[in-house]
């Protein structure tokens, strides 16, 4: 068919049902893209996209490709096969609507983490300079109080005068609390601006992962291949690394359950804290933890805390899944509770599948290097 290309790779379903019945109607035209592309005022390029299912049509250009059919058919398209094109137009559209949402709020995390790197960064400059004056302030004061017991530069030490002696020795104390402040707060913004900068590239990784999936609901040998190619080969060998859910309402893990359940690694579901707690001590093999913030009794800050507190567990990446949105206080407040990562309710079935995706490689890849040392 003249100047058709073949489907996309990595098509999601929805796509690729699209672009088949598109390709079975162009195949009756006869014609090539090109002349097709004219009859439907659109340029060839963009008509390829459409019937190579990287991109959607919109409804004006089916409207047109309809009515040229029709004109070669001399009939009508029956009304069931219309209505059949339009549903498989709107559930690709749904898809890649999904994705596009999840690339805004990845890069949204993104942009926040990446501020917290910029802001903890000038932060830690003005406190390296601000150590570097006490030091240099003491230093001088130092030498003043050399100069005031030896005047003469000699070892004879003269009774200075106790207002002078005590006037730099308190001066030197003031400074010495206040290298001692401003020390204990540049370890803590050195702390924060790391841990700003891990989190931008596991946000970059994750990005990642969604820009390989732009529409990719793959049988799933595929999407082991896609979570992680190098490591594929032990988890068909039989080994899959567990996913814990933690969340007291059993929708929402019927909910989480029906995007991870098939992606290369086992779920396991849990509705408590305390529940939580057990399954760790029951596995090593868990790669990551999503865990509802807002749970009766043991609550995810107070489960996360526990995690933490275990050497077993204190590895294991958190994910906490919240209703409360983006806000500074609450982030940080699950960051210092032991989260690496959150997501917002409703979540973004992309960006959750991205998050899990990139913390099973990691916890593959550290499983390989240690298998490899041993």
């Amino acid at each position: 068919m003249g100047g058709l290309q073949p489907l996309g790779d990595n098509l999601n379903s929805e796509c690729r049902a699209l672009a088949q019945a598109l390709r079975e109607l162009f195949s009756e035209l006869a014609v090539s893209v090109r002349r097709c592309a004219a009859r439907c005022y659109v340029d060839a390029g963009t008509l390829s996209r459409y019937l190579a299912g990287t991109r959607v049509p919109p409804a004006d250009f089916v409207d047109d490709f309809l009515r040229h059919i029709e004109d070669v058919r001399g009939a009508r398209v029956e009304r069931a096969a219309r209505e059949h094109l339009r549903v498989l137009r709107l559930a690709a559209l749904r898809t890649n609507a999904s994705i596009s949402q999840a690339v805004q709020q990845l890069e949204g995390q993104l942009k926040v983490a990446d501020r917290e790197v910029r802001q903890t960064s000038a932060r830690e400059e003005e406190l390296d300079h601000a150590l570097d004056g006490c030091h240099h302030a003491i230093e001088d004061l130092d030498e003043r109080l050399t100069k005031l017991e030896h005047p003469d530069g000699s070892t004879h030490r003269p009774a200075p005068a106790e207002a002078d002696r005590a006037a730099i020795l308190g001066e030197r104390n003031v400074l010495a609390l206040q290298v001692a402040r401003l020390s204990v707060e540049l370890e803590r913004t050195r702390r924060r601006a790391a841990f700003a900068e891990a989190r931008c590239e596991l946000l970059e990784r994750q990005l990642e992962v969604v820009e390989q999936q732009q529409g990719a609901v793959l049988p799933e040998p595929e999407l082991v291949r896609l979570v992680d190619p190098l490591n594929a080969p032990a988890l068909a060998a039989g080994f899959r690394p567990k996913v814990l859910l933690v969340d007291d309402k059993r929708p929402n893990l019927m909910a989480l359950e029906a995007v991870l359940d098939t992606h290369g690694h086992e779920v396991v579901s849990v509705s408590s804290g305390q529940a939580a707690l057990k399954a760790l001590l029951e596995s090593d093999d868990f790669a990551v933890i999503i865990l509802d913030v807002q749970m009766p009794g043991m609550d995810g800050y107070e489960t996360a805390a526990h995690i933490k507190r275990r050497a077993r567990t204190r590895d294991i990446p958190i994910i906490f899944l919240t209703a409360i949105g983006n806000d500074p206080e609450y982030s940080m407040r699950g960051y210092a509770a032991g989260a690496v990562d959150f997501i917002v309710k409703p979540f973004d079935p992309w960006a959750l599948r991205a998050k899990v995706a990139v913390f099973v490689e990691i916890y593959l890849e550290r499983r390989e290097h240690a298998l490899g040392r041993d």
